[in-house]
């Protein structure tokens, strides 16, 4: 594991910055957050909501540059279901490629293992009521109608495409609890309906395991089975005991959120140890972000940076 290429960085979410209807307060300001990651030993950072963080590219690159840490990737929310919102989602997704191609401009990428920086397309998650309250345990029955899968996907890869078109940046899609495309039946599909060279996914380990559940494949087995499609990845753990607490009571997604549903990591069911030997194995040479998932006030952020950067440092990275 010594020779692993995996980078690690974290991101404002882990600190509670999140855009999520009636939780979009910021608990700490964007200075204190980068200062944070740079003091518990990650080398990069996402770059959170728009307005989070500094929207000019210098004043951005300077924040960055000053604490050592590399812009790797943006989180970028559309209601894919809506056609009404393509255009409205596809200028969102530009004007955040646009900072993140100034910030990293193409003259440094591949010097000094700079890579770009990925646009990660998700649904406008816990918008839908039901996908909401049912999030860690979604039937088949629940799933897009089969005549929406080819409307719904079609419109994320419009926005990948406009988003290279523009900027050269590749956009990765985001299967994420509450969203339209959590489980692996889900994502199956959301793959098969899109172009390969277009858009990948971002492998994220505690969404996937929440929507898997306990009777769908490991970790390893979804990172098998999409393996050309995986271009990034987010380290995130899931706390077995409460998924299971979240099915047999009817919790909603936030109500998993509060109750600290993404535990540290190594304290809940995903084998990091097996998905870091996986990346090694498949020459992964990117960057892995380290997200645990909270409300805004909750938790102890820095701590757990910390704990869980000295976690993957005992597993070789």
């Amino acid at each position: 594991m010594t020779s692993s290429r995996i980078r690690v960085a974290n991101a404002p979410v882990s600190w509670g910055a999140l855009e999520i209807e009636g939780f979009n307060q910021k608990p700490l300001p964007y200075d204190v957050v980068l200062d944070e990651i740079a003091e518990t030993g990650y080398a990069g950072t996402e770059l959170g909501d728009w307005g989070f963080m500094p929207t000019d590219p210098d004043a951005l690159r300077d924040e960055l540059e000053r604490r050592g840490l590399a812009l790797i990737g943006a989180f970028v929310p559309v209601l894919l279901r809506d056609p009404s919102t393509l255009q409205a989602g596809t200028e969102h997704a530009l004007r955040v490629a646009r900072l993140l191609a100034a910030v990293v401009p193409e003259s440094d990428r591949g010097t000094q293992r700079i890579t770009a920086p990925f646009i990660v397309i998700a649904d406008d998650n816990v918008t839908d009521p039901g996908r909401t309250l049912h999030a860690g345990r979604i039937t088949p029955e629940m799933a897009l109608p089969d005549d929406e899968w080819a409307g719904y996907a079609g419109r994320a890869e419009a926005v990948a495409r406009a988003v290279r078109e523009e900027t050269g940046l590749r956009s990765v899609f985001h299967p994420h609890s509450a969203g339209w495309v959590e489980t692996p039946a889900e994502t199956d599909r959301f793959l098969a309906e899109t172009d390969s060279e277009m858009l990948g996914i971002v492998f994220d380990t505690g969404h996937y395991l929440f929507g898997a559940g306990d009777e769908g494949p490991s970790v390893v087995e979804a990172m098998d089975r999409w393996a050309d499609r995986i271009w990034y990845i987010h380290f995130k753990d899931n706390d077995r005991e409460l998924a299971r607490r979240s099915r047999e009571e009817g919790w909603d997604y936030l109500q998993a959120l509060r109750a600290g549903i993404f535990s540290e990591l190594g304290q809940g069911g995903v084998d990091f140890r097996a998905v870091i030997g996986w990346l090694d194995e498949h020459g992964y040479d990117g960057w892995a972000v380290v997200e645990q998932d909270i409300l805004p006030g909750l938790g102890t952020p820095k701590e757990s940076a910390r704990r869980n950067r000295e976690f993957l440092a005992s597993l070789g990275i």
